[in-house]
Parts: C-alpha cells; structure tokens; sequence
C-alpha cells in the first residue's frame, strides 16, 4: 500500500470507515496472528487475541497519534492484549514438561485431557519474514518465561523493536525492559537459522512417512541424531533418544496400529507430515490421526512432536480422508 494510500485510508477509518480499516490492517495480520501464537502457545488462543486486537484497534483508533507508524501501534495493543490473556492462565505445555522420558513403549497411554497443550502453527507457505521464531522448539521455550520477558525478547529480537518501543508498548521504563531482556535471554538463545533448504528438509520428512508406511525402524532411526526425542501430545508419555524411539516405532505405530498414509504438510517455519490411519483395514478408510511437526539439526530431525486429532486437519487445510 502506498503513502498516499495509506494516509487516505487512515482518514477515511478515524471517519469510521470500517472498510477503510480493514485495508490498513489487512496486510498486518500475518505477522501479528504469529506474535500472539509466540507469545501464547496455542493457535486458537492466539486467533481470539488477535481478533481482540483488532476490535480494540479499531474502537481506540482515535487514540493512535501518529507518533510510530501503524504497525507499531497494532503491535502494542496486540501485545497487551496477549499480556492480560496471559495473566489469566498458565503457560502452554508439551509432554518433555511434565516429566522424564519414558524407558520402555507405552502401547496403551491415557490422554492428558486437562494440560493446557502447546499446539502446531499452520503456516501453508512458510513465506513470512520470522520464520525460525515459530519454531516449535522456540516457542516452547518461550512459554518457560514470564509474560513480560516474553514480550520483552520477541519485540526486541524477533521483530526488531528498539528497547523505548517496547517501554512504550508495555507502558514500563527502558531500565525494566533492559532487566527483562537480560533475564530472558540468559534462559532463552536467538532462534536458530537452518542451513539445509526446504527441498532438503521436505526430502528428509519424506523418507521419515515413508519409513513408517514400509515399517522400516532402520530407515526411520538413519533420518534421526542421537538425542532425537518423540511426544504425542495429549498422551503423556514421551521418548529421548534413538534407540528408545526406535523401539517405540517398531513396538507401537508399526506394530500395533495399522496402515498408514500421510501427506506432507506445513508447520511452525518448516515441512512437516500429516498422518492418516486405517486402523483395521489396509485398503481403508483412512482417517486423520496426527500432526507431525519436527524439529531440524541441519538435514536430520531432532525431535518429533506428534499432535494427535483430528481437530487439527482443519486448521491446516487437510483432507479429511487420504
């Protein structure tokens, strides 16, 4: 959107053109639903924060002095909008949270209904500008900080935001930023920057649906490191390393549930798999299982996070059958 075009639509909304608003916030609201998603860990959360937002921008437009630019502006009242949505509740959880690895398969676990689950992030084409800092490993660490820290270091490291910006936006002093971002960052690193391409991340996910489909435990551990981990959220149960993933692959989803089919998929910044199961029959129906969102050291994958649900297709587009 050009100046003119955007100080002629500005105008036109603080005459209560909600049309006009909807312009100026339309090419925004990527970028701000995965804040929210960063800042809450959860993608239903995040969509209702964001639409908080939205409604709160547009009812406190004549508020906006024009001191920052528009995407500024947007992103304070959606970050306070995530800091009183975190007031409110506990942080997101993933299984490696609630206790030590399992160390032995678990063919029978109980879901966890009650653990306010971390969840995947839809992104279909990956093509925005933080893409590491959806990462599922990041986002979850960021759930270990406080909300202001959390702010604090994703204002500040992800989207670039000078330490008097975000004074501003949390309505703090510079000194109280400074002091989060330090006490963030001694838990937290930078999210990381991978080296291999899509392509080669796609091919590597590839062969990991391929493996399971054929059975193969060997071909499956050769994409893995050896610390690799696998959670099944909401079942509590998770796996570290490669011998104890193997061992659960060829104990549970190669042995005892049935045949599968999946679809390559995308989530949290990367290539991800989408599983469809026939529990009983192999010629089918078959049905959505699971959301299998990795985490990357350079070609190989370092842990697995599978999202069981069907709930979750529909948020990515998928099929309801394969």
């Amino acid at each position: 959107m050009s100046e003119v075009s955007l100080s002629d639509d500005l105008a036109r909304a603080l005459d209560g053109d909600d049309a006009a608003f909807g312009r100026l916030v339309g090419p925004l609201q990527p970028e701000l639903r995965a804040h929210c998603y960063r800042m809450l860990g959860s993608i239903h959360d995040a969509d209702d924060a964001l639409q908080d937002a939205l409604v709160r921008a547009w009812r406190g437009l004549s508020r906006f002095e024009r001191r920052s630019s528009l995407r500024t502006w947007l992103y304070t009242v959606t970050t306070r909008v995530c800091l009183d949505a975190l007031a409110n509740r506990g942080r997101r959880l993933l299984p490696v949270d609630l206790g030590p690895s399992a160390d032995h398969p678990v063919p029978d676990d109980v879901a966890a209904i009650d653990v306010p689950w971390l969840t995947p992030y839809p992104a279909p084409d990956g093509q925005y500008e933080q893409r590491e800092a959806v990462e599922l490993a990041y986002v979850a660490a960021c759930q270990h900080l406080s909300g202001n820290q959390r702010a604090a270091l994703l204002l500040f490291d992800v989207l670039g935001f000078s330490a008097a910006e975000i004074a501003a936006t949390m309505d703090t002093s510079v000194a109280s930023v400074n002091s989060a971002l330090q006490r963030a960052r001694a838990q937290l690193p930078l999210p990381s920057v991978r080296s291999p391409d899509d392509a080669e991340l796609r091919r590597t996910v590839e062969s990991f649906a391929g493996a399971l489909e054929r059975g193969d435990a060997e071909a499956l551990v050769a994409l893995l490191t050896e610390d690799v981990t696998w959670s099944m959220p909401p079942l509590p149960q998770w796996y570290a390393g490669a011998e104890a993933v193997r061992a659960f692959a060829l104990a549970v989803p190669m042995a005892r549930c049935g045949s599968w089919r999946h679809r390559v998929t995308w989530a949290n910044g990367g290539p991800a798999v989408a599983s469809y199961l026939a529990a009983t029959d192999p010629d089918g129906p078959y049905l959505p299982w699971s959301v299998n969102v990795f985490d990357f050291a350079d070609d190989r994958i370092a842990g697995i996070t599978s999202f069981l649900g069907e709930g979750y297709f529909r948020g990515f587009g998928l099929p309801p059958k394969a």
